[in-house]
């Protein structure tokens, strides 16, 4: 993914009683999911202080897997365990909210999938989102990007 020019800052905007992140470009300016000329490499978006963090543009075969409320007190819950269980060795974070968690992976572009049951949120993209990037490792996960296909169908 660091290789790859499709980084961003975000800034964390309160809206509608809820705080969302907005896509913002290294100059402060708002940046796109969708327009590549609102993007950065990674160097350019990790030195720049613009906002809260760093963002990724997903594409170009990179994609991601967001568990929300995925870890309650410090703990991974059941049915988010037997996602990772069931995941490649790739590349997975603990999100901004330290609830969640991010896979990442290789994926095809497509459209982005809500999988919401019993109160647990499985998102699935691979196209014309951004995702905030912590950088904290989950475990031991791998810095590597693994094929994600197999995982995704069988989440659907």
């Amino acid at each position: 993914m660091r290789t790859a020019d499709r980084w961003m800052r975000y800034r964390l905007v309160p809206r509608g009683g809820r705080v969302t992140k907005v896509p913002t470009r290294i100059n402060g300016r708002q940046a796109s999911s969708t327009d590549a000329r609102t993007w950065s490499t990674y160097a350019e978006a990790k030195a720049s202080t613009v906002g809260n963090g760093l963002g990724f543009a997903l594409g170009e075969n990179v994609g991601c897997i967001d568990l929300d409320h995925a870890i309650v007190d410090g703990v991974v819950e059941p049915w988010a365990q037997a996602i990772l269980d069931a995941a490649p060795g790739t590349y997975v974070e603990v999100s901004q909210s330290e609830e969640g968690i991010h896979i990442f992976g290789r994926l095809a572009e497509g459209p982005g999938r809500n999988l919401r049951s019993s109160g647990r949120t499985v998102e699935v993209y691979s196209a014309g989102r951004y995702i905030a990037v912590t950088g904290r490792r989950f475990g031991d996960a791998p810095s590597r990007l693994a094929d994600l296909g197999g995982l995704v169908s069988s989440l659907l």
